[in-house]
């Protein structure tokens, strides 16, 4: 065969060790290799394709080389016995041959520490290019909130040949369920993750029913939601809890309802959620450019609630309380997306966002101006009230509360991007008087990458010692251009910084990139978010973002 120069794709992060295992063995001469690691989720009852890739190259001058055992080495921190099964593939040059012998189903013996595993292989490999690929597969009851890493993959050639391939970039592979799923239940896609947790421990999850195709309003669209009560390690059958119906005589796909929030009220134990419900407009309109100045239905875009008072097994109907919060003059108003927040005193807040148009009034789209905001409620959820525009260009916002009782609101900005075509990251502004008057926040448009995305923001209080401290958990997709890096961060001074130290990266895929945040319980964090139209739900201990000390 035609040897070939080996081929380095662009996610080949890991270069190349040569190392001895036991005793002291030779390194096969002319032989070259590349390790990439899939830094992705590995899924429950899903295949796992290639979540490991060794790219040989073998010179023209090397006789047959025969491949006698691969050795997976696990880092000392992890749980690779939520391993079920492996599957090793091989391909050379421009043939394929898959070897599903190859692959050793087992049960790991070394349950909590670190080991090695050894697959026996008998495998001749001549001159020219080679691939290497492994198939994990999990047990259906793998802990979701374990973990594992690669360290190196150690290759055998007959008796006394060694080759080490060792990764350089630490990457913890974890567990992840599909809460949702394409095609699941009619649906064409699912998106806008919502999630928060009751008293109860119950997790719940909202988000968009989209049946058609992943277009967003106007679109036949209800509001689903999703229950876990084993911190989610499994879910319950969807239930529809927002759906306008055939209102005004319309039908279902000039009533959609989506871009739902979900706020938890953990003094009356009451769950609420905030959709925008969208009537009329021509089934080929945008939500945002079809929805008008006014207040009526079959003008503007309403702001609908709906609540559940039983830890989410029963759903009160539609509650439109656009006339209480919104400006007439304003083409659209809506929640979050995400997650809404109790403050202290027991307030109720949305983060939400309006548009209004500037300079000469237009009635269909037209030279506009968006804004992050707040709609928040002081008794209950009886009445609401609305903040003002946190800054000019901003939509959807994430909101916090400070140790000194501010309102923090952390924006998509959508117009701050440098000459580059990056976008120079999330608004940040806060408010000492419930969003009546908004401050830039010093850490605005440069302490978190965004690539013009929607993210979330929650805060946490680490009990230690009879003490307290404040945290802030960010997730968004890591990047300035593309959604990809599903990513965790943890800030120790109420935002001001956000050190890499304390960043956990989820899930280099791309996809639509939208998250929501919870603290499963004290030590917890659960993460909901996209793919391409299906959800994802992880766990990851927050130890992994603290720092030695605070552990």
């Amino acid at each position: 065969m035609k040897s070939h120069r080996l081929f380095l794709p662009a996610i080949a992060l890991f270069l190349l060790t040569l190392g001895g295992c036991g005793n002291r063995m030779e390194i096969p001469e002319g032989l070259t290799g590349i390790l990439e690691i899939k830094k992705t989720p590995l899924f429950l009852e899903r295949e796992n394709k290639a979540m490991v890739t060794i790219h040989l190259e073998i010179a023209d001058s090397v006789a047959v080389l025969e491949l006698s055992k691969v050795r997976l080495v696990f880092g000392s921190k992890g749980n690779p016995e939520m391993l079920e099964g492996i599957v090793l593939n091989h391909s050379a040059d421009n043939f394929e041959v898959e070897k599903e012998q190859m692959g050793l189903a087992y049960n790991a013996p070394f349950r909590g520490k670190a080991g090695t595993i050894e697959l026996d292989v008998k495998l001749p490999l001549e001159t020219g290019m080679h691939k290497l690929s492994l198939d994990f597969s999990l047990f259906d009851d793998a802990p979701l909130e374990q973990s594992f890493a690669l360290e190196e993959v150690q290759l055998v050639f007959g008796k006394n040949q060694f080759l080490g391939l060792e990764q350089k970039e630490a990457f913890q592979f974890r567990p992840a369920i599909v809460v949702r799923s394409a095609g699941q239940d009619g649906s064409d896609t699912y998106r806008i993750p919502g999630l928060i947790t009751t008293n109860e421990g119950t997790l719940i999850a909202v988000y968009d029913i989209r049946y058609n195709n992943s277009k967003d309003l106007q679109e036949d669209i209800d509001v689903g939601m999703s229950r876990s009560t084993d911190g989610g390690q499994s879910w319950e059958p969807m239930k529809v809890i927002m759906d306008m119906g055939e209102w005004g005589g319309r039908p279902q796909n000039l009533n959609g309802i989506g871009d739902p929030s979900v706020l938890y009220d953990h003094t009356s134990h009451t769950i609420w959620v905030a959709a925008l419900w969208l009537s009329g407009a021509s089934i080929d309109a945008m939500n945002w450019w079809a929805s008008r100045p006014g207040m009526a239905p079959d003008e503007t875009g309403q702001f609908i609630l709906v609540k559940s008072t039983d830890d989410g097994l029963n759903w009160s109907e539609p509650i439109n309380i656009t006339e209480q919060i919104k400006d007439p003059d304003w083409q659209l108003l809506l929640a979050g997306p995400g997650r809404g927040i109790t403050l202290e005193d027991g307030t109720l807040v949305f983060p939400a966002q309006f548009k209004k148009d500037i300079g000469e009034k237009a009635i269909d789209g037209g030279q506009y101006t968006c804004h992050s905001t707040i709609v928040y409620s002081k008794d209950g959820g009886q009445t609401w009230q609305i903040g003002s525009g946190a800054k000019p260009n901003t939509t959807e916002a994430q909101v916090v509360q400070l140790t000194d009782g501010s309102l923090m609101i952390n924006m998509r900005d959508d117009l701050n991007r440098n000459d580059k075509g990056e976008n120079n990251g999330r608004a940040v502004s806060f408010s000492r008087d419930l969003g009546k008057t908004w401050t830039p926040h010093p850490s605005s448009n440069h302490a978190l990458p965004e690539p013009n995305c929607m993210a979330s923001l929650i805060a946490h209080n680490i009990r230690k010692d009879d003490t307290g401290q404040r945290v802030l958990i960010f997730s968004n997709p890591n990047s300035k251009t593309e959604r990809i890096n599903m990513t965790i961060k943890l800030s120790l001074d109420e935002g001001n910084t956000w050190p890499e130290a304390h960043q956990v990266l989820l899930n280099e895929a791309s996809g639509f990139g939208y998250s929501c945040i919870t603290m499963v319980d004290e030590q917890t964090i659960g993460i909901l978010y996209e793919g391409f139209k299906n959800l994802y739900f992880q766990k990851i201990q927050i130890t992994e973002l603290l720092p030695k000390t605070m552990e």
